[in-house]
């Protein structure tokens, strides 16, 4: 049960990485919307939303997602026959797994000087991982089914 309560814990932490990342990548295209293409603040730009999303973003995900699987198949403390909650916060987790790649293809596309989206955009898309997020924390805290 000890090895169980470390990956726990390592699960949260990976999921805190992870979700800081879907909060401030974002922003930095609200930022970056504002930027003339090609000057120095758009070429810094590029870099942090890149060094985010390669060394902060992508991994906190990948380890959020190994974690969270072995904490469901590698003990025996779940009934997954009747933990609805567990679906539908799997299904969540889905949909913020979708927002994390459209947000790697909108770095693309700043990469690249294409974009073609408003800072309205982003600002709305920005507070996408804040509903998930607080969607999921009730399915684990509160256990609604």
């Amino acid at each position: 049960m000890d090895s169980y309560l470390y990956i726990k814990a390592f699960h949260v932490i990976a999921m805190v990485a992870w979700m800081a990342g879907m909060f401030y990548l974002p922003r930095l295209y609200v930022y970056h919307v504002d930027a003339k293409p090609g000057s120095e603040l758009s070429e810094t730009l590029k870099i942090m939303e890149n060094r985010l999303l390669r060394y902060i973003v992508n991994p906190a995900m990948i380890l959020t997602w190994v974690l969270g699987l072995a904490l469901i198949f590698a003990f025996d403390v779940i009934d997954l026959r009747t933990a609805g909650w567990l679906h539908a916060k799997i299904t969540l987790v889905i949909l913020l797994t979708v927002f994390h790649v459209m947000l790697a293809r909108w770095r693309k596309d700043f990469a690249a000087d294409r974009n073609v989206r408003s800072g309205r955009f982003y600002r709305v898309a920005n507070e996408i991982p804040t509903v998930l997020l607080i969607l999921i924390v009730i399915m684990v805290i509160v256990k609604p089914f």
